[in-house]
């Protein structure tokens, strides 16, 4: 791949709203995470858009703003198993490449794969997203495992603590 765009969601449609911090702190921390990544970059197109947020909808908004780009999708091999219950779940599968990324506790087959779907190369970390925020919340330092800047963001913002001591 050429680049990496790691889109920001105002709202995810398996998400309740008030479970997320405001999109505009999300999207802050992306573009701390990448600013010294060449070929990676914060997007926010889906702050233009109807909510909740669906990716069938944010492929076809990224084909038209960017014709004779192929865009792949980058997911969690969690995702691929609930692919499914996504809107327009048959396009998805059969009409856009996907790279799978290996998470702990889900196994997938490869041969199951749907269409122009990769299982990727790239070895397992076993740390998610929730269990940093389970962490934070819990008054835990996460610095060491988050891009430099980031961890200082949420500090100064006071984002994700709840009872920090």
């Amino acid at each position: 791949m050429d680049e990496v765009w790691f889109i920001v969601s105002p709202q995810n449609p398996f998400k309740e709203k008030d479970e997320l911090i405001p999109e505009k702190h999300r999207f802050r921390m992306v573009e701390i995470a990448v600013e010294n990544m060449p070929n990676v970059k914060a997007c926010d197109i889906e702050f233009s858009m109807p909510l909740p947020s669906y990716t069938i909808d944010t492929l076809k908004l990224l084909e038209k703003e960017h014709p004779g780009i192929t865009f792949h999708i980058l997911m969690g091999n969690d995702n691929i198993i609930l692919i499914k219950r996504w809107k327009d779940a048959d396009s998805i599968m059969n009409d856009y490449h996907k790279l799978v990324y290996p998470r702990n506790g889900y196994p997938v087959n490869e041969k199951q794969l749907p269409p122009k779907t990769k299982l990727s190369g790239a070895p397992m970390i076993d740390i998610s997203s929730t269990m940093l925020r389970e962490w934070l919340s819990g008054g835990h330092n996460i610095k060491t495992f988050l891009p430099a800047g980031v961890y200082d963001y949420i500090i100064s913002n006071g984002l994700y603590i709840k009872h920090f001591n």
